[in-house]
């Protein structure tokens, strides 16, 4: 008889995640923050005195959304915030290897997902449309630390990303990794509280 393999995360909250059946009980919102802003875009291929950190790349995200879209209610902005919360027991996959990874790990992706929007308040589905919209702004991000921090030149990454068509003035500057937490967790608290 073969044991099951250990399938679920400790937290430094004390909560065990379980990665294949995620619940919504184990998910706390400063596990969430202190593993994304760990967690380093580009695979840590940046310019600067620290990582670019995906909790840094959510607060810009959910800028751009509330930027594009000035009227977007409340708990969609707090899916932007979130939109990549799975990778802070998952890691962010770039997304070439996550094409060769296949979709098994969008699925376990998803379920986490989920999980946490149940969690929070928010529906564990996004519309077309938001979901459109988060993609939107994604991009944009990504344009921006491509052009700032990761060695892109500006036609390149408008090439993979497109030109962002927000009027904000991005400065993807690397955070130090507290401040990227303590940045996270403030928004998270700002959007939650008007929920």
């Amino acid at each position: 008889m073969s044991k099951k393999p250990r399938a679920w995360q400790r937290m430094l909250s004390g909560r065990r995640l379980d990665l294949l059946d995620p619940s919504p009980v184990d998910i706390e919102i400063d596990d969430i923050a202190h593993g994304l802003a760990r967690v380093a875009r580009w695979n840590g291929q940046t310019t600067g005195d620290w990582a670019f950190s995906v909790a840094q790349h959510s607060f810009i995200v959910e800028q751009v959304m509330a930027d594009l879209q000035p009227d977007l209610e409340i708990h969609w902005r707090l899916a932007g915030l979130l939109h990549d919360a799975p990778e802070y027991v998952v890691g962010d996959l770039i997304s070439p290897f996550k094409a060769a990874m296949g979709v098994d790990f969008k699925t376990l992706e998803n379920r986490l997902q989920e999980a946490i929007h149940i969690r929070f308040g928010i529906p564990p589905l996004v519309p077309t449309k938001i979901h459109r919209l988060i993609k939107k702004a994604d991009k944009a991000s990504a344009y921006f630390e491509a052009t700032q921090v990761a060695g892109f030149q500006p036609d390149e990454a408008g090439k993979f990303w497109g030109i962002p068509k927000t009027s904000l003035q991005i400065d993807a500057t690397p955070w130090p990794t507290a401040t990227a937490k303590e940045v996270f967790l403030e928004r998270f608290e700002e959007l939650s509280t008007a929920l």
